[in-house]
Order: structure tokens, then C-alpha cells, then sequence
């Protein structure tokens, strides 16, 4: 029996959509958590939309991506010199910025505030 060209080809394609989604599972749990304390509201609502919002992230940004990008869009809050060593780092800072703007984003297009 031959393979459907279509199927074939959505075959090939399946491991790359996969990796699109490639983040330990504690990862997004975690990144739910913080976006439903930040944003209350009814919990089974807030987790339909908080997980859209960190699936919308991951479609943007590889595992490795994310991890850099939201480690220096936190500590870019970080008060003292701690904080200020990142606000001095031109490229920390872009960095930084760039991930808010993602995750304003993927608020917005999931309906978080």
C-alpha cells in the first residue's frame, strides 16, 4: 500500500511542529502558576489562558531562547546593583525587552489582561 503524498509530508513535518513545544513540563507549570497569581481570576478560565500564553511564547522562542530571555526580563527588576548590572548590559536589556513584548503579546491574543 503507497503513502498519500499529503500524509507523507505531514509526517515530515510533525517533529518540527513538535519541537515548537519543547519545554519541560515543570517550565510551564511554573510559568502558569506565576501568570495565574498575577492575574486572578477563575482558575479553570486562568489556566486555559495562561497556558495559552506560555504555548503562544513557546511558538516564538526555543527552550534555550525562553530560559535566557525570561531569566533577564526577571532580573531586569532586580533592585541595587544587582539589578543595575542588567539595566547597564545593552544587549541583557534588548534581551529583556524583547521577551516582555512577546509575553505582552501572547497576553493580549489569549484575552489576559
Amino acid at each position: 500500500m503507497k503513502i498519500p503524498a499529503a500524509l507523507a509530508l505531514l509526517a515530515a513535518c510533525l517533529p518540527s511542529i513538535a519541537g515548537a513545544y519543547d519545554y519541560p513540563t515543570v517550565d510551564r507549570v511554573e510559568y502558569v502558576h506565576a501568570c495565574m497569581r498575577d492575574n486572578p481570576g477563575p482558575v479553570q478560565e486562568m489556566t486555559y489562558k495562561c497556558s495559552c500564553v506560555i504555548d503562544a511564547i513557546a511558538k516564538e522562542l526555543n527552550y534555550e531562547e525562553y530560559v535566557d530571555a525570561s531569566t533577564a526580563a526577571n532580573a531586569y527588576s532586580i533592585a541595587g546593583e544587582m539589578g543595575e548590572a542588567i539595566r547597564d548590559t545593552d544587549v541583557l536589556k534588548k534581551l529583556a525587552m524583547h521577551f516582555r513584548e512577546l509575553q505582552s503579546k501572547a497576553k493580549k491574543s489569549c484575552f489576559v489582561r
